[in-house]
C-alpha cells in the first residue's frame, strides 16, 4: 500500500540507531503507524516534535508489518508554545488521548477538522473554551454522546455550578458548558470543573472499560487551573 496524507504526530520512540516509530493521525486514513528511517538526524528531528503537522509518505509492501513514513513538515505548532507551560500541556493532552482511543487506521475526519480548529484558536484570548469544545466533540464521534443540550436552560447563568445525571451518574458542571463561547468570563474554578466533568466522562466510557492509563499530560492540564 503506497499513499501519502497531512498529519499530526502523536507519539515517537526511538528504533534502533537512527529510526523512529512514530503514530500519525492522518485527514483521509486515521492513526497509522510506521518507521521514520533517519528520525534521530538533526534534520529530521528538528521538525519531528509532537503535535506538529507533518506530511507523510507512505509504503507498506506487507499488510502484517509495519510500513514506512518519508515526512515532511507542514506546520510547526509545538515550537511555538515552549514557554506556555499550559498551551504546551494541552498539546501533549490531546495528541496522547488521540494515540490511546483512536483504533489504528480508521478515518475520522470531523475529530480531524476540529482539531484543525482548535490549532487555529490557540492564540486566542480564550482558547481554552475551544479545548474543552474538542474533547467534547471528540467524546461524541467515539461513540457517546454527552448530549448536554437536554440540560441547557436559555436563562442560565454560565458561573453558576449545575448538578447533571448521565447514565445514573451525577456530574457537577459550569453553566458555561452548555454553550461554550468566549463571550463568557469564568473563573479558573468553573474551567478546572468543566475539565474535571470531560475528564470523568472520557474515564467511565473509555478508559476504565478498555484498561487504559488516562494520560498524565490531560491531568496535569487540569491541574494547570488549580
Amino acid at each position: 500500500m503506497i499513499w501519502q496524507d497531512e498529519g499530526y504526530l502523536l507519539s515517537k520512540k526511538k528504533f534502533r540507531e537512527n529510526a523512529n516509530i512514530v503514530n500519525v493521525f492522518t485527514n483521509s486514513f486515521g492513526k497509522i503507524s510506521g518507521i521514520v528511517y533517519g528520525g534521530n538526524s538533526r534534520k529530521v528531528r528538528n521538525y519531528l516534535q509532537i503535535s506538529n503537522k507533518i506530511f507523510v509518505f507512505y509504503n507498506n509492501k506487507n499488510e502484517n508489518k509495519i510500513g514506512y513514513f518519508k515526512t515532511e513538515l507542514v506546520q510547526a505548532i509545538s515550537p511555538k508554545y515552549f514557554n506556555d507551560k499550559t498551551k504546551t500541556s494541552a498539546l501533549l493532552s490531546l495528541t496522547s488521548l488521540l494515540n490511546l482511543l483512536l483504533p489504528e487506521a480508521q478515518s475520522y475526519k470531523n475529530i480531524y477538522a476540529s482539531l484543525d480548529n482548535f490549532v487555529n484558536q490557540l492564540n486566542n484570548k480564550k482558547w481554552i473554551f475551544s479545548y474543552i469544545d474538542w474533547e467534547l466533540k471528540l467524546i461524541r464521534e467515539l461513540g457517546f454522546d454527552v448530549n448536554l443540550s437536554q440540560f441547557k436552560n436559555d436563562n442560565s447563568d454560565p458561573n453558576k455550578i449545575n448538578e447533571i445525571q448521565i447514565d445514573n451518574i451525577k456530574y457537577n458542571v459550569p453553566g458555561f458548558i452548555f454553550k461554550l463561547s468566549t463571550n463568557y468570563d469564568v473563573n479558573k474554578d468553573l474551567i478546572k470543573l468543566a475539565l474535571s466533568f470531560t475528564r470523568k466522562i472520557m474515564m467511565n466510557k473509555f478508559f476504565i472499560q478498555n484498561n487504559l492509563i488516562f494520560p498524565k499530560s490531560r491531568v496535569l492540564l487540569e491541574n494547570y487551573y488549580d
